[in-house]
C-alpha cells in the first residue's frame, strides 16, 4: 500500500495493519481501506484523489485550529491559539487566556478566534466502586405468578427488593433496549432498534395507573389476554397480548411530548405500516424531519415509554438500599434499519456493519450486523447523541455495563457487500468516549463495568483502570495455558463471575451439555471425542485449582458449583456476581453463539418462578456465602 494512502487513512482513523488474534501482523487489503475511507466521505479512488484528500486533512490539522469538540480531564491544561470565552453549563461566562484550566465539570462552549466548539470537562476518575456482590439476571427469564409469559419490570422491582434484603449490592441485567414493534419480535437484546428507549415488552400491564383506574369490565378484558407461559418464552405471544391490553388502557395522547420521544414514537407507527427497516420505506418517510404519522398512535407509543420509565424508576427505588443497585447493559450497536438508524443517521456510518476480525474460534470473522457511530460526526455534533444515550440508560440505574468496551477506542467496520473478514478497524477518540462516559456516570452516581474479554488493547485496560472503571473477569477464562488461575490472583478492578450468557452454565459445563448441544447441531470445530476429552481435562484442571485453593473437598457436581461461587468470594474483585442459571442447576446456556433458529437463544426461562427462586435453599446458601465475603457498605 502506497505511503500517501497510509497517511490519509491514519489521518481519518482507518487502520491499515493490526495485530491479529494469533499474534501476527495483519495487513488490511488496499481496497478495504479505500472503501472505508469512502464511507467517511473521503475520496481515495485514485492517486490524485488521495493527494487532494491528504492535503485537505493536513490543512485541517495545521495551524491553531481547534477540533470541534475538546474534552479535558479535570486538572488538565490545554493551550489555546489565543484568548477566548467559555460559556459554562450554567450560562455564566468567563474569559480564558492562552491556557484552559480550572474549569468545573460539565458541558460548556468555548469561543476562540473565529471558532466556537463544545468543551467537555470530565472527572479524572470515578469514586472507587464499593466492594459488593449481586446477581446477574436475564430479566426475560424471571417469570412469576403475575407476569405475562416473561419476566418484567414488576418482577425486577420485587426481585431487587428481595435481593437488597439479603445483603446484595447489585443486580446486573441484560439490555432492556427498545425493539421494533412488528412481528416476529426480535429476541436478541443485543440487536436493538434503539439504545435510547426501553423495550415495552417488559411493562407490567397490571402495575399501571390506567389498569388500577379501569372499570371491572375493561380489567376483565385485560386479564383475559394474559398468555400462558410455555416451555420457551414466546415473545410474539407476549407482545401481541400486551399491546392489545395496553391499547384497551391507553388514555390518549399527552399534550406535551419530548421531541426525541415523539420522533421515536413516529418511527414505531411508521414501522407498523411499512416494516421495521426504514431504508425500505417510501422516500418521503426516510427523513425524520419531514415524516408524519397518526398523532393518536404516536401518542400510544410515547405513552408506552412513559410506562417503562415509571416502572424502571420503581425498580430502582426498590434497589435503593443497595450500594450499587441496578446495573444496566449497553449493547455495542443498533440495528441499522431501526429507530436509532432512522433518527441518528447524521452520526452513524451508513452501510457499515460492526463485527470482529478472524480468530481461532471464528476463522471467517464475525458480522454482528450492527450500525457504527461515525467518529467525525460525533465530534462535529459535540457528542450529543452519545451523551443523550448514556443519560437515558443511567437515569434509573446505579451502574452501566458496556458490552465490547474496546469499541469506545476502535471498532471493526465491514463495508457494504463485504464479508466479515474484509473489514478493518476504525479508531474513535478514546479520551472523549471514556471521558464523557465518566462525566455522565459521576453525575448519575453510577459505577461502570467494561466487558473487556478476549483480545483487548492495553490502552483500553489503562483507560478503564485510570478512571476507576471496572473490567470483567470470567472464571472460565482465568487461565494460564491449561491451568486455572487461583482466585487470589484475579484482578481487583473487575466484576467477577463464573460465566456469561454466551458460555456454558456451571452445570452445563460439568455435565458436558456444551459438547452435547454443539455435537447435535454440527458446530464442533473438531471431532466429538476430542471435544469431550478437552471438556474432561478442563473439569480436572478446574477441580484441581479449587482443591488447591482450599475451596473443594469432594468432586460431585453440586459441591463444585458451590466451590465456583466460593472462588468468586475469595477473589479480590471489587464486584462479584452470581447467575441464577448457575445456582439453580440449569444446563442450557442463554445464548449459543453461531446459531440462530437452531437453538432457543434468549428464550430460556429460569427453571423455577421468581417466588420459588427467592425461597430456594440453594439460592439462599449462595447469597449467604457471597454476603459473608462482601458485607454491605457504602461507596468509598
Amino acid at each position: 500500500m502506497e505511503r500517501d494512502l497510509r497517511r490519509l487513512a491514519a489521518a481519518h482513523g482507518v487502520v491499515t495493519a493490526y495485530d491479529a488474534a494469533d499474534g501476527r501482523r495483519a495487513q488490511v487489503d488496499r481496497d478495504t481501506v479505500v472503501r472505508v475511507l469512502g464511507l467517511l466521505d473521503v475520496d481515495a479512488s485514485s492517486p490524485a484523489a488521495v493527494r487532494d484528500a491528504l492535503a485537505t486533512a493536513e490543512a485541517a490539522k495545521a495551524g491553531d485550529r481547534l477540533p470541534p469538540t475538546v474534552v479535558l480531564r479535570e486538572g488538565d491544561r490545554r493551550t489555546l491559539p489565543g484568548p477566548g470565552t467559555v460559556t459554562l453549563e450554567d450560562g455564566s461566562t468567563r474569559g480564558v487566556g492562552p491556557e484552559l484550566h480550572g474549569l468545573p465539570l460539565g458541558w460548556h462552549r468555548l469561543a476562540c478566534g473565529d471558532q466556537e466548539v463544545t468543551l467537555v470537562v470530565a472527572p479524572r476518575r470515578l469514586p472507587p466502586p464499593p466492594p459488593a456482590w449481586g446477581w446477574m439476571l436475564q430479566l426475560y427469564s424471571l417469570r412469576s405468578r403475575d407476569s405475562w409469559g416473561m419476566g418484567d419490570l414488576g418482577d425486577l422491582r420485587a426481585f431487587a427488593g428481595w435481593a437488597a434484603g439479603t445483603g446484595a449490592g447489585l443486580v446486573l441485567l441484560n439490555p432492556l433496549h427498545a425493539i421494533g414493534p412488528n412481528h416476529p419480535v426480535q429476541a436478541s437484546p443485543y440487536s436493538p432498534s434503539s439504545r435510547r428507549f426501553a423495550n415495552p415488552l417488559y411493562i407490567r400491564v397490571t402495575d399501571t395507573a390506567e389498569y388500577a383506574a379501569a372499570d371491572a369490565a375493561v380489567r376483565a378484558k385485560v386479564d383475559a389476554l394474559r398468555p400462558d407461559g410455555g416451555e420457551l418464552i414466546d415473545y410474539d405471544a407476549v407482545w401481541r397480548a400486551k399491546r392489545t391490553a395496553l391499547e384497551l388502557l391507553y388514555p390518549g395522547p399527552a399534550a406535551d411530548v419530548d421531541p426525541d420521544l415523539a420522533a421515536f414514537a413516529t418511527y414505531c407507527v411508521l414501522a407498523e405500516e411499512h416494516g421495521t427497516d426504514w431504508r425500505q420505506w417510501p422516500a418521503e418517510l426516510r427523513d425524520p424531519a419531514r415524516a408524519t404519522a397518526d398523532p393518536a398512535r404516536v401518542g400510544f407509543y410515547a405513552w408506552l415509554q412513559r410506562l417503562c420509565d415509571e416502572q424502571l424508576a420503581a425498580a430502582a427505588e426498590a434497589a435503593g438500599a443497595m450500594p450499587v443497585g441496578i446495573v444496566h447493559d449497553l449493547a455495542v450497536g443498533v440495528d441499522p434499519g431501526g429507530a436509532d438508524g432512522w433518527q441518528l443517521g447524521d452520526v452513524l456510518a451508513q452501510g457499515v456493519r460492526v463485527g470482529a476480525p478472524p480468530d481461532a474460534f471464528n476463522q471467517l470473522g464475525q458480522d454482528w450486523g450492527l450500525a457504527a457511530w461515525r467518529p467525525d460526526r460525533l465530534a462535529a455534533t459535540g457528542y450529543a447523541a452519545y451523551r443523550d444515550m448514556l443519560r437515558a440508560l443511567l437515569r434509573h440505574g446505579g451502574g452501566l455495563r458496556v458490552d465490547h468496551v474496546a469499541g469506545l477506542s476502535r471498532l471493526w467496520w465491514i463495508p457494504p457487500g463485504a464479508g466479515a473478514a474484509e473489514g478493518t478497524y476504525v479508531r474513535y477518540d478514546a479520551d472523549a468516549m471514556f471521558g464523557i462516559l465518566a462525566l455522565e456516570a459521576e453525575r448519575a452516581g453510577a459505577v461502570v463495568v467494561g466487558e473487556d474479554l478476549g483480545t483487548v488493547q492495553p490502552s483500553v485496560t489503562r483507560a478503564l483502570r485510570g478512571r476507576n472503571m471496572l473490567g470483567s473477569t470470567v472464571l472460565w477464562f482465568t487461565r494460564d495455558g491449561d491451568t486455572f488461575i487461583p482466585p487470589r490472583k484475579w484482578p481487583r478492578t473487575a466484576l467477577a463471575s463464573v460465566s456469561t450468557h454466551d458460555l456454558p452454565t456451571a452445570k452445563g459445563f460439568l455435565t458436558e451439555e456444551h459438547v452435547d448441544v454443539r455435537a447435535r447441531l454440527g458446530l464442533l470445530a473438531t471431532g466429538e471425542s476430542a471435544e469431550r476429552e478437552r471438556a474432561r481435562a478442563d473439569r480436572a484442571a478446574l477441580t484441581d485449582m479449587l482443591r488447591q485453593a482450599g475451596l473443594l473437598s469432594t468432586t460431585d457436581d453440586d459441591a463444585i458449583v458451590t466451590a465456583l461461587h466460593a472462588a468468586l468470594a475469595a477473589s479480590p474483585a471489587r464486584l462479584i456476581a452470581a447467575s441464577l442459571y448457575d445456582v439453580l442447576g440449569e444446563t442450557r446456556q442463554p445464548n449459543l453463539p453461531g446459531t440462530t433458529d437452531q437453538y432457543p437463544n434468549w428464550r430460556l426461562p429460569l427453571p423455577l418462578p421468581r417466588e420459588e427462586i427467592q425461597d430456594h435453599p440453594g439460592v439462599r446458601d449462595i447469597a449467604r456465602l457471597l454476603a459473608a465475603a462482601r458485607p454491605r457498605r457504602r461507596r468509598d
